[in-house]
């Protein structure tokens, strides 16, 4: 049952003035009583304030996204219709591999992935690996590559707009279970190489020498230069994290609410940042 906060505080007062007036109990009584009912109620207030002081941040944090949203959809629009000429041409020798993260929710829109590699391979991406934790994006495996290939495109050309000249993409499909899989594997291999004979010097494992297991294994996949991230948490979600050393991360946001020009900013920010590796 819900009370109005109003009829709480009248009623609370006029239960205050019958104490005060002296029925009922003695007078050190109704004064701890009294005290405990004024606790209560600076308390509701409190209470009161920080859930108001909530909603009002709430609703201030909202409409900053929002904005940000709107500002985001003016500029790909404007970049997509040739307005905004910045982020033209790309040099995407810098992007020999772009990686793909989308949340495993999220690329069960399968026609919302085409669309987004429809626009990388207008945009000249030749190679892309797809990673979804759970491995949805394996189930359209034998889809998507047939749309890419060349002999597709090829039929697609005179059907799509001018600015959207499809070119062919190779792909790697990856999921959480390869890298499990993968560093397993890894893992079992240097412990069969230094830890079954008890004569020999057991080492402290570094980042190279499971890099070394993983070439030994056949896991020689390169390193994506850029990795977008589709989906509400700013996270690689389980992409192997010995292929992301040097990479560049962007978080994308909603897959649902990708856009062109926003993918040519990203690509285009990259090409102009100066990558310094240590020794």
């Amino acid at each position: 049952m819900r009370y109005n906060i109003n009829d709480l505080l009248s009623s609370i007062l006029a239960f205050e003035l019958f104490l005060r007036s002296g029925y009922g109990c003695g007078r050190g009584f109704s004064e701890d009583i009294l005290q405990d009912i004024d606790g209560k109620i600076c308390g509701q207030n409190d209470n009161i304030v920080f859930i108001l002081l909530w909603h009002v941040i709430h609703l201030i944090v909202r409409v900053i996204y929002l904005a940000q949203e709107v500002l985001r959809a003016i500029e790909s629009y404007l970049v997509t219709n040739g307005f905004v000429t910045t982020y033209q041409p790309l040099n995407l020798n810098r992007v020999k591999y772009l990686g793909i993260v989308i949340d495993s929710d999220e690329a069960r829109q399968i026609s919302e992935v085409i669309q987004l590699l429809d626009w990388l391979s207008a945009i000249g991406v030749k190679k892309v690996c797809l990673y979804d934790r759970e491995g949805v994006l394996k189930k359209s495996k034998e889809v998507l590559v047939e749309r890419f290939s060349s002999a597709k495109l090829s039929n697609e050309d005179s059907k799509i707009d001018p600015i959207f000249t499809k070119t062919q993409m190779q792909f790697e499909f990856v999921s959480i279970s390869d890298g499990k899989e993968a560093v397993a594997k890894a893992a079992n291999l240097l412990f069969n190489k230094y830890y079954l004979d008890g004569d020999t010097e057991k080492p402290f494992f570094t980042e190279a020498d499971l890099s070394n297991a993983l070439k030994t294994l056949g896991v020689v996949e390169p390193d994506p230069d850029l990795l977008f991230i589709y989906g509400p948490a700013r996270c690689h979600l389980g992409f192997p994290a010995w292929r992301i050393r040097y990479t560049e991360i962007v978080h994308m946001g909603p897959l649902k609410h990708k856009k062109y020009g926003l993918i040519l900013k990203a690509i285009h920010k990259y090409t102009k940042v100066k990558q310094n590796y240590g020794s």
